[in-house]
């Protein structure tokens, strides 16, 4: 990459290339970061990168300054590329724009501000008011998807829900007799595995743990060299008003070091809480809903214990509920090429739906992809 000997559109193209670099770096901290985004950052001189770096782990250096300390002494004078606004505040580190100030950087090039209502254009403003000039909204939109996690529980306090199922093509979860292994194929099943990676949590119902008896782990692909990346495991999130889950349900074993975390309502027998409390599972009660818990009460208290987003797995009355408490952001729906023919397995979601198609839920910005023979659809709740 060169800088433009001339021309605002040549500039703005090479400010987006850059940024576009930045945005892969960021990327690379997925899964890693939370509760914090995911930031990337390119130092430039002269028409040459001199740094790079992202934040690659939550309470550990920002990207800036992991791209000016590989930059050394050549960031001085030159221009910094990065995702997402710099920092004016000290939290688990101390304010990036002091770093950007000190590496003697004269321009800064800014994707998106910071959606923290709280601190937004802080940072931009303490860089222009030492005389850095700054630019912002390159990549604005690319930005914003890779944080759509954060900028949504920053905003809010609520996580960010994902809604995963993996269907036949004629809608069934499952055959009449509970079967569901494998509905889709290995590729499918690894792409899921990787969203439990990225997300904090993965929630399911008690009908799910009894039926399936899931570990709601994270299992990695290995790659080329045959080792498999570094995974983290989300946080079990069990829905369970009366906490009638089995003792022995392999969620409550100790095979991992994520948390479980029970949601029950007010009727749950006071020595099942205690059993549960003594073995490590932390419990939450909620009020109850229409049918079982309130599902928004839920989202209140995940977001409160510091939880951000949440892979929502069913069953289907959980998804049910949460479409219509209209508490799913987003979809990925994997559809594989079967038919199971009847009209007695287990549908994606269970009880009434509304009675006009007027009514149906639709999706925007649909995306679609294939992995191996499988289908996967991907929206956002509108």
């Amino acid at each position: 990459m060169g800088e433009p000997d001339s021309g605002k559109s040549d500039h703005n193209r090479q400010d987006q290339a850059y940024m576009e670099l930045a945005l892969e770096l960021a990327a690379q901290g997925r899964g890693f970061t939370s509760p914090n985004p995911m930031v990337g950052a390119v130092v430039v001189k002269d028409g040459t990168i001199v740094g790079r770096g992202y934040h690659e782990r939550v309470g550990e250096a920002h990207a800036e300054v992991n791209a000016l300390d590989a930059a050394g002494d050549a960031a001085r004078g030159g221009t910094l590329y990065v995702t997402l606004e710099p920092c004016n505040h000290t939290g688990r580190t101390p304010p990036c724009t002091q770093r950007v100030l000190a590496a003697g950087i004269q321009r800064v090039v800014v994707a998106m501000p910071d959606p923290n209502p709280d601190v937004t254009g802080g940072g931009c403003q303490a860089l222009r008011a030492e005389g850095v000039e700054v630019v912002t909204g390159v990549c604005a939109a690319e930005a914003q998807l890779l944080n759509e996690v954060f900028v949504k529980y920053i905003r809010t306090k609520r996580p960010f829900v994902l809604l995963k199922c993996a269907m036949t093509l004629d809608g069934q979860l499952a055959t009449r007799s509970g079967d569901s292994k494998w509905v889709t194929g290995p590729a499918a099943r690894a792409a899921v595995h990787e969203l439990r990676h990225h997300l904090d949590a993965i929630m399911v119902g008690r009908g799910t743990v009894a039926a399936d008896d899931p570990r709601l782990t994270t299992r990695r692909t290995a790659g080329a060299d045959g080792a498999a990346p570094p995974a983290r495991d989300p946080a079990r999130v069990v829905l369970d008003s009366r906490l009638r889950i089995d003792p022995a349900a392999r969620v409550l074993q100790k095979g991992s070091a994520a948390t479980t975390f029970l949601i029950h309502g007010p009727d749950a027998d006071a020595d099942r809480r205690n059993h549960m409390t003594n073995r490590g599972v932390r419990l939450i009660e909620v009020p109850p809903g229409d049918g079982g818990l309130d599902l928004s009460a839920v989202m209140r208290a995940l977001g409160a214990a510091g939880i951000t987003s949440i892979l929502l797995e069913g069953g289907g009355h959980v998804i049910a509920s949460a479409l219509q408490a209209k508490l799913v952001d987003k979809v990925n729906l994997f559809f594989a090429p079967k038919l199971l023919g009847g009209n007695d397995g287990v549908p994606m979601c269970a009880g009434a739906g509304p009675e006009k198609m007027a009514d149906a839920l639709a999706l925007d910005r649909v995306r679609v992809a294939c992995y191996g023979p499988d289908v996967m659809i991907e929206g956002y709740l509108r």
